[in-house]
């Protein structure tokens, strides 16, 4: 990188950082938190291997390698357009017909990799929502003791550091842009600060709230995609199940086996195969929404604003 921008350098990282947010302002929340992330955590052992140098001092010896606020900015934005492009699915051919438009969800990876969230989404969903409520209720409970704080800082610290394994798994099966860095932490502040900044972030009781969200949630989705792939599976596979000999398959209400009859067959089938196709089309929607839903309770936050 060369610095070229007319601006005069920072003379702190507060500064550094509060200029490259400005530059990196309309960006996507995650790539800022990333950018702001690298070039803390760059300048800082830059400062660290000069002990002599005042900060004002190292940026302007690492300007020439490192970049401008700006410059930097510049690039993250040009990276993350590459990136994105070469780690993209190939778009699906457009269909324009209904029935095009219906059967073509099976064409789009994206609806497996959101399916398997579905079903994924119980465990994960159980295990942070234990996580939240063991560590609100000890929290709460060695408050009182002189140890109370220190718990409830590393507790909250865990689960920013389990908000970043679940912003993962979102970006590689649901497709939205998630943080890969931890939160930019301004490490040049007072300890005091710092610690107030965390309780402050609304970005602190959103993560919270989304792993206790994650439970309910976690069960709607498992049990829509278990019901659906079943359901449809079983209405498929009967008949030819039933065709080899096999009288116990079928369709049993009552008792009754709805699919006695050979000519309910081909109707079973073809009921099967469209609602295979409606839950993979909800397997889709549930990808959509839920990458939203996280979006906004583990990046945004005043801080972007």
């Amino acid at each position: 990188m060369n610095a070229t921008t007319d601006k005069p350098l920072p003379h702190s990282i507060p500064e550094y950082l509060d200029r490259l947010r400005a530059a990196l302002a309309g960006a996507d929340p995650a790539l800022v938190q990333d950018a702001l992330y690298d070039a803390e955590e760059y300048l800082r052992s830059e400062l660290a291997e000069n002990p002599g140098r005042s900060e004002a001092e190292v940026i302007a010896a690492v300007a020439g390698s490192y970049g401008a606020p700006d410059e930097v900015a510049e690039i993250y934005r040009d990276t993350e357009v590459t990136v994105q492009t070469a780690l993209r699915a190939p778009p699906p051919r457009p269909r324009k017909s209904v029935l095009g438009q219906f059967f073509g969800v099976a064409a789009e990876p994206r609806t497996y990799a959101a399916l398997f969230y579905m079903l994924l989404s119980l465990a994960t969903g159980i295990f942070y929502f234990t996580w939240v409520v063991t560590g609100a209720s000890l929290s709460a409970g060695l408050a009182v003791l002189i140890i109370g704080i220190p718990f409830v800082i590393l507790f909250l610290g865990s689960v920013r550091v389990l908000s970043l394994v679940e912003g993962r798994l979102i970006e590689v099966m649901l497709g939205e842009r998630m943080p890969r860095r931890p939160l930019y932490s301004g490490r040049g502040k007072p300890l005091f600060d710092r610690i107030k900044d965390m309780f402050v972030d609304p970005r602190t009781w959103g993560t919270l709230l989304y792993m206790v969200l994650m439970m309910p949630l976690g069960i709607l989705y498992f049990t829509i995609a278990v019901t659906g792939l079943s359901v449809s599976l079983s209405l498929i596979l009967a008949p030819i199940a039933m065709l080899f000999g096999s009288f116990g398959a079928g369709f049993w209400i009552d008792d009754v086996n709805l699919m006695s009859a050979p000519w309910t067959w081909p109707l079973a089938v073809a009921l099967g195969i469209v609602l295979l196709f409606v839950t993979l089309h909800i397997a889709r929607g549930v990808g959509i929404l839920h990458g939203a839903l996280a979006k906004h309770l583990l990046v945004k936050s005043s801080q972007y604003s």
